[in-house]
């Protein structure tokens, strides 16, 4: 059987890149691999991905959400060249500018690319939408309930499969009451480690995007979560609440039905979180994840004081395992 190395370079081959010299980059919580491909003469950059099939990869979601995002008129990365079957795509080259990386040596930056960063949402969810599966209140509860099969049941050995059982009943019907309506293009990891600043262009272009393949139709308040309720960065809560107003100023969407959505997209993703994180170390070898842990739950326990989640907010109190050192060496050691 070809190997993984073979078809790259038999891919690279059929490109202008063959020659390049090739750095790895930082990878994600995925099994793609990155690379930084140079050209030797010029100093031209470009980026390959390697999406491997046989580790349930595929390249197609992305490529679609890519060419969407560019006919909108926002920058994700231009496809240079691209072998669906294999699994590999080369890239435009953002450069290293992520969000976070910009901020860690100019804080002075903050307002500026947090306001950029969410007009792009408004722009795009005031696009129209491409065909894309829904995330909607059966899905997102079922993924919610990962902080019980995971997180808790990896910590305690088991989980309180009752309360569990509950909580999904409760959490679907809060979901379908506070987060129908308006569908909008939602790219679900939209945080500063997947933002590029690209100062050179103009508007909402100055905002590169990344890790959008798993793009779907959800409520307008899901990715402003994703960015502002950041469990890798520390949004000030100051920077969380401007940039909430100025979505909702931008957009016109009504205040209180909005932040309400806010705050139980908040507690849906942020439980997912937990049992993604724990599922990473566990089953994947990914200790680091844990990490991540008590800035998420902290997220999740400010997000279930507000006022629509009371039906919920004791249940988790009492059925989840507060991330205590104790509580996440057994995670990381599970």
């Amino acid at each position: 059987m070809t190997n993984r190395a073979d078809l790259i370079q038999a891919f690279l081959a059929r490109t202008p890149w063959s020659g390049a010299r090739r750095q790895p980059l930082a990878g994600d919580a995925s099994n793609r691999r990155y690379e930084r491909l140079t050209d030797p003469e010029t100093g031209g950059t470009v980026v390959l991905m390697d999406a491997p099939p046989d580790k349930g990869e595929d390249v197609r979601p992305f490529v679609k959400v890519a060419r969407y995002l560019h006919s909108i008129g926002l920058s994700a990365p231009e496809i240079l060249a691209e072998d669906a079957e294999h699994g590999f795509l080369l890239l435009e080259d953002f450069g290293d500018d992520l969000f976070a990386r910009v901020l860690e040596r100019a804080p002075e930056k903050e307002r500026a690319l947090y306001d950029a960063a969410t007009d792009v949402l408004v722009h795009l969810h005031a696009a129209p939408l491409p065909a894309l599966d829904s995330y909607d209140p059966s899905l997102m509860t079922e993924l919610s309930a990962l902080a019980f099969t995971k997180y808790a049941e990896g910590i305690l050995g088991t989980h309180d499969a009752d309360a569990r059982a509950r909580f999904e009943h409760r959490f679907a019907d809060i979901l379908h009451q506070e987060t129908s309506g308006t569908r909008v293009v939602t790219l679900r990891d939209y945080h500063a480690e997947n933002l590029i600043w690209l100062p050179d262009r103009d508007g909402v272009r100055r905002v590169g995007l990344l890790d959008f393949q798993c793009a779907m139709l959800c409520h307008p308040a899901y990715d402003l979560v994703s960015l502002l309720q950041d469990v890798r960065r520390a949004v000030p809560a100051g920077v969380e609440m401007q940039m909430i107003q100025r979505y909702i100023a931008a957009s016109g969407v009504d205040d209180h039905d909005f932040r309400t959505a806010y705050s139980v997209l908040g507690v849906q993703r942020n439980l997912r979180i937990l049992g993604v994180f724990a599922r990473l170390a566990m089953d994947y070898g990914k200790p680091h994840y844990i990490d991540l842990i008590p800035a998420t739950w902290a997220h999740l326990m400010r997000d279930l004081e507000h006022p629509a989640l009371i039906s919920v907010a004791d249940l988790l109190r009492e059925a989840l395992p507060e991330p205590t050192p104790e509580n996440l060496a057994r995670l990381r050691g599970a």
